[in-house]
């Protein structure tokens, strides 16, 4: 009998050991949490990875890329490396991390950007990730009509007293950091909402607020935002956002659009000459005019307008992350695809570009065409711009 109760004992003692053994497996928590607030250790397991990194809310990648933001933005350094770490196993790029600090840069600082490479380096070192090279995608374009509007408001109440500023807001800011290419409009927008909720500015939230929701932020995903940054940036700060929110939501619930015949339900752009805008040269060579732009609610994705190409007038390369379609209106022209026939269309004929395919269009060399153009939008956006086709391209259809 006394034999029985040593096995028992010995097999109790063995079943708890695997227990605490099994417990240690599966904490998230650095050891001295739980020596000395072990009630830390309970909330960092259970709760912050057990259950908020969990939640279908915000992908893995969207949740450690506002994780890092918040952590380079309030210079929180000595946690850097491990969500660094997480970042890349939750598949945000090497090049991404390294654009996320850039962008922080101009919104938190230099020296926590200066600060958090140094930290980000280790990690790199440390799992063989070589020397940055820049993209070679051209910048992205900004939506003309909301870069106006934009604009005109720093010119109006930045200029006057600080114009040195607002010239560099407008070139440096949104000229150019904005337009990069190595981080997708929504993920900038997403970061930058991030640091501006972690570092306590919600006076500058409703704007990028808006912006990220433009390029393809659900309004679950920007609350999901807030809820995750309560457990990093702390409740004040997660809290303070929620009302900004709640305002933007309603905002954009009620805004009547450019052209609305009834406020939040259907819309009309009106063709008139303040709908019309003339065509970039860095997109277009030759007279193009581009009318009754338009951008569909989320969550659709879709949005359009006319463009009219005088004789010899065309696109430059581009691309449609999901595809585009084309209604041929008037006149005649030609749509060529890198490497395949130039196709030549005329009124009613509708052209179907799939996604990702190099291709440019316009009118042919004697006569106007005008078409109307359809795209979804992927990560708020729809079309990636390229150089322009040269002329002996556009004149022979070469390919």
């Amino acid at each position: 009998m006394k034999n029985i109760a040593t096995g028992l004992a010995i097999a109790a003692l063995a079943a708890t050991g695997v227990e605490a053994q099994e417990n240690r497996r599966n904490r998230v928590a650095p050891a001295p949490v739980y020596d000395i607030a072990p009630g830390l250790g309970h909330f960092t397991d259970d709760v912050l990875f057990g259950e908020v990194w969990l939640r279908k809310e915000l992908a893995p990648r969207d949740r450690s890329l506002i994780t890092v933001a918040a952590l380079v933005s309030t210079g929180k350094t000595g946690q850097i490396p491990g969500h660094t770490r997480r970042a890349l196993d939750n598949g945000v790029t090497p090049a991404e991390i390294g654009e996320l600090i850039t962008q922080l840069a101009l919104y938190t600082g230099w020296p926590n950007a200066i600060s958090a490479v140094t930290e980000v380096k280790k990690v790199f070192d440390e799992r063989k990730i070589g020397p940055a090279t820049a993209s070679a995608a051209p910048p992205i374009t900004l939506e003309s009509a909301s870069e106006a509007a934009r604009a005109a408001t720093v010119n109006r109440s930045v200029a006057p007293t600080a114009p040195a500023l607002a010239d560099l807001t407008n070139r440096v800011l949104f000229g150019d950091l904005w337009r990069r290419a190595e981080l997708a409009p929504r993920d900038r927008s997403l970061v930058t909402m991030a640091a501006l909720i972690a570092i306590g500015q919600p006076e500058q939230l409703p704007f990028h607020a808006n912006r990220a929701m433009d390029n393809g932020l659900t309004r679950i995903e920007a609350a999901e935002v807030a809820t995750h940054l309560g457990f990093y940036a702390g409740w004040p700060r997660a809290m303070s956002a929620v009302p900004v929110l709640e305002k933007v939501f309603a905002g954009r619930d009620a805004a009547v659009k450019p052209g609305a015949a009834a406020t939040g339900e259907i819309r009309v752009v009106r063709a008139t000459p303040e709908n019309t805008a003339t065509g970039p040269a860095a997109q277009f060579t030759g007279q193009v005019q581009v009318s009754g732009r338009y951008r569909g609610d989320e969550p659709a994705r879709i949005g359009g307008g006319t463009v009219t190409f005088a004789a010899g007038a065309r696109t430059a390369w581009h691309t449609h992350p999901l595809g585009q379609t084309l209604y041929i209106i008037s006149g005649r022209g030609w749509v060529q695809k890198e490497g395949g026939p130039r196709e030549e269309v005329g009124p009613g004929d509708v052209v179907w570009i799939p996604p990702h395919v190099r291709h440019w269009h316009g009118a042919t060399a004697s006569e106007p065409m005008s078409h109307f153009a359809i795209a979804e939008a992927l990560n708020g956006s729809a079309v990636t711009w390229q150089e322009l086709v040269p002329n002996e391209i556009y004149k022979a259809g070469a390919k």
